[in-house]
């Protein structure tokens, strides 16, 4: 039963949100009150939120504050994808989250040309997580002597930033970028399973502890923004952030023909005028049709960090004529992914990376190639329905209903 006098306290503001707990016995209880009181001042039955599995109690240690309940978003399975990958072998079966029809099944589509094709091999390229701090010196003068300081005692901020984590290395302080009286040091770390950046931001945090007992250094604000964290980044897309991917398959040009409907020549050419040039006179830092669409949906499936995905939308598409055959390839410089800590340890999540044998510790490069993969696989899809003509029909039958 809800507490009316509780609710009743919430809406005279005689309690905030975040207190409620303090007058309930559990979290599903307090979750129910502030249910109840959007309820009362809305005037929405809140049904359907109201539903889940999901052990609230745990969810609020780490995930949410103030919650009253969660949202559903439809969950496809996309497959077999066989991948040729170092760390995943084989044929694997990916779950998507998306409300766009269509989706799920153009991944599908590229799913099967892959497989016939004989698999997509993938790679990892670079792992790493960053944060850079801004650091505002007197004068110019002073900001290149702690440049220099940074730069002379990498070992001991690398000492001060490790003694926080049992998994976090930091690699380098690079680059060192001083803008006037500015200096912004982007610290660079591997982090393990976890994507990381609570790691690196206590670990930053320490070792700017040491820099700033040693010189004369005022840290204006722990993240400085050429991290890049949560933003589309030229320095991301060079540099990598997260996970740094590259996937390629080789399509007969019978399968090209025969599944995707189009030809190698016109795949090359939409690839070309929209991915390439279409991108270079929009000034985007996305050469691709839609990483994002991909990257979106299995974030939201298995618990990523759902702000990543503009990070995971960079990337190059390679379309290219191999002896008559279809030479494809995505590039992905910038995805960050966990298959341990964060949202992942979430019911659902932890499922769906199970059913790709991707949770837990040692599992990340694992999930970082199906990641690839899949990303391949709904490029290739579209491309050809683009090539094809196809694109309006299908989102008109599948999208529409």
């Amino acid at each position: 039963m809800v507490d009316k006098d509780i609710v009743n306290k919430l809406r005279k503001g005689e309690i905030k949100l975040h207190q409620v707990e303090d007058y309930t016995k559990d979290p599903e209880e307090a979750t129910l009150v502030r249910r109840m009181f959007v309820k009362e001042i809305s005037g929405t039955e809140l049904t359907h939120l109201s539903h889940y599995s999901l052990d609230m109690g745990e969810a609020l240690k780490r995930n949410i504050e103030n919650p009253i309940g969660t949202i559903q978003i439809p969950v496809g399975i996309t497959g077999p994808l066989t991948i040729n990958g170092k760390y995943a072998q084989g044929d694997f079966y990916v779950p998507l989250a998306t409300s766009e029809g269509a989706l799920v099944a153009s991944v599908n589509r590229g799913c099967s040309v892959i497989k016939d094709s004989g698999g997509v091999n993938v790679g990892i390229v670079a792992d790493k997580m960053t944060r850079a701090p801004a650091i505002k010196a007197e004068s110019i003068q002073e900001a290149l002597k702690i440049k220099e300081w940074i730069e002379n005692n990498f070992q001991t901020l690398k000492k001060a930033a490790e003694s926080t984590t049992r998994h976090g290395k930091l690699v380098k302080i690079d680059p060192i970028v001083v803008v006037g009286r500015n200096l912004y040091p982007r610290f660079v770390y591997t982090t393990g399973d976890s994507m990381g950046m609570n790691m690196v931001t206590l670990a930053t945090e320490a070792a700017l502890e040491v820099l700033t007992e040693n010189i004369k250094a005022h840290v204006v604000a722990l993240s400085g923004n050429l991290c890049v964290d949560k933003k589309p980044s030229a320095l991301n897309l060079i540099e990598g952030r997260g996970k740094t991917l590259v996937a390629e398959v080789i399509v007969p040009q019978k399968l090209v023909e025969q599944k995707l409907k189009t030809t190698v020549d016109t795949i090359i050419e939409v690839n070309t005028t929209k991915n390439l040039i279409g991108s270079a006179i929009a000034g985007s830092m996305g050469f691709n049709a839609h990483y994002a669409n991909m990257i979106g949906a299995i974030f939201l499936a298995t618990g990523q960090d759902e702000a990543h995905v503009v990070e995971g939308s960079l990337g190059i598409t390679v379309a290219e004529n191999e002896k008559g055959d279809l030479y494809f390839s995505v590039t992905l410089p910038d995805v960050p992914l966990a298959t341990f800590g964060g949202g992942t340890r979430l019911e659902t999540a932890r499922e769906c990376l199970e059913i790709m044998d991707a949770y837990g510790s040692g599992k990340v490069g694992k999930f970082a190639e199906i990641v690839a993969g899949t990303v391949l696989a709904g490029e290739l899809s579209l491309l050809g329905a683009l090539g094809a003509g196809h694109l309006a029909r299908a989102h008109r039958d599948l999208g529409r209903g």
